[in-house]
């Protein structure tokens, strides 16, 4: 069965952040979005112009529609809009038709322009969210508003530290456990760009839609912080401040379990001749090095396709072609296939330009390349 996530959040009527980024994630990871409606926002790029919170009864309204005849597996509260809607969710989620969901909690109070969407009584009753939420995803102002880990920690939920606020041009995630402190760490280089409006919401709909789809939370969360690093880098650069991140854009990028048909590398006898027939096909080169002999070129799907010239080949077809699936959960995969008797040739291993691969023939002698590369496979840190 289809995912489905109730989204508990304020709309965003520039499109970047709030129930527009949460649908957005959601369905790009394969799941069904659902939505009731905290707040309403008058805002764009360059800030929020104005609020205006939707009532509690209503809020309530819409979560008994989707409950009482779709169904929830799991829950992302992000904009909440009021003290009174916070208790109001809350306890709303214990009932016994919502109880078994996991709820990812994004406490927001301050947008990425800078304006405030929670007050000091409303960051009050968070502490009746976080007790019901497995996870809550600040970033490192709003953890500070909240008391700091412990206090986070106190009320049963995991928490995600999130580290985009910080300095440095490295960002560090951390995930906390009740009693066990940190019990996963990502680190990966920052991203330059002011194109991240929407980034918080974004994180922690693809970690519910995660949840929803059965993953424990540490996979749920790597896959959405990969999700989220593609659409910061896929971001259209829209507007004149903080633009949107670019989720629709994220497409074929192994982000699942099951195999992701997504790259083929072609042998090719002269590099010149061979770049110039993909860009006239319509391709974007995205990796240029004629020293190596190797190029690397994006389909307008996000599917890419390469080729690498090897010496003595005097026909393109003669050296034969690598087809590549890309799996969010390589290792698994692997060991699943090789204890029903497939052979490799290889078994999983890091490589030098940041991809895992696993290597393979099947029962025709073509070769297969088994990896997972995340953002690496469209974004090498040597992109054209």
């Amino acid at each position: 069965m289809t995912a489905r996530v109730l989204i508990i959040a304020g709309s965003d009527s520039g499109g970047g952040a709030g129930i527009q980024a949460d649908i957005k994630a959601v369905t790009m990871l394969g799941g069904h979005a659902m939505t009731a409606i905290t707040a309403i926002t008058a805002q764009n790029t360059t800030g929020v112009q104005g609020v205006h919170a939707v009532p509690t009864a209503m809020v309530l309204q819409q979560i008994d529609s989707v409950a009482q005849d779709i169904g929830v597996d799991a829950v992302k509260i992000g904009m909440i809009g009021s003290a009174e809607t916070a208790a109001a969710v809350a306890a709303r989620l214990a009932q016994p038709d919502l109880a078994a969901a996991a709820v990812v909690f994004d406490p927001v109070m301050v947008t990425t322009s800078g304006s405030v969407l929670a007050d000091p009584a409303t960051i009050d009753a968070f502490r009746a969210l976080m007790a019901r939420a497995m996870v809550a995803t600040p970033n490192l102002p709003e953890l500070e508003a909240l008391g700091g880990e412990e206090a986070v920690l106190a009320h049963g939920c995991s928490l995600l530290v999130k580290g985009g606020h910080a300095e440095g041009d490295t960002v560090i995630d951390r995930l906390l456990e009740t009693g066990e402190g940190e019990v996963a760490r990502w680190e990966a280089p920052r991203i330059d760009t002011r194109h991240s409006h929407g980034t918080g919401c974004t994180l922690a709909s693809a970690i519910a839609c995660g949840l929803a789809q059965g993953m424990p939370l540490e996979p749920a969360v790597a896959r959405a912080r990969d999700f989220v690093r593609l659409a910061l880098l896929d971001a259209p650069g829209l507007g004149a401040g903080h633009g949107p991140m670019g989720q629709q854009a994220v497409r074929n990028d192994g982000l699942f379990t099951g195999p992701a048909l997504n790259q083929i590398t072609l042998t090719a006898n002269d590099y010149g001749v061979s770049a110039a027939f993909y860009k006239l096909m319509g391709l974007t080169q995205i990796v240029d090095s004629p020293s190596n002999g190797y190029a690397r070129f994006e389909a307008a799907n996000g599917v890419t396709l390469s080729f690498h010239v090897h010496e003595g080949v005097s026909d393109g077809n003669s050296g034969g072609a690598t087809t590549y699936l890309e799996s969010g959960a390589l290792d698994a995969w692997v060991a699943y296939l090789a204890r029903r008797g497939v052979s490799f040739d290889q078994m999983p291993r890091d490589e030098e330009w940041g991809w895992r691969e696993a290597r393979l023939t099947d029962p025709a002698g073509n070769r297969l390349c088994l990896y997972q590369a995340g953002e690496y496979r469209r974004y090498p840190p040597w992109r054209l």
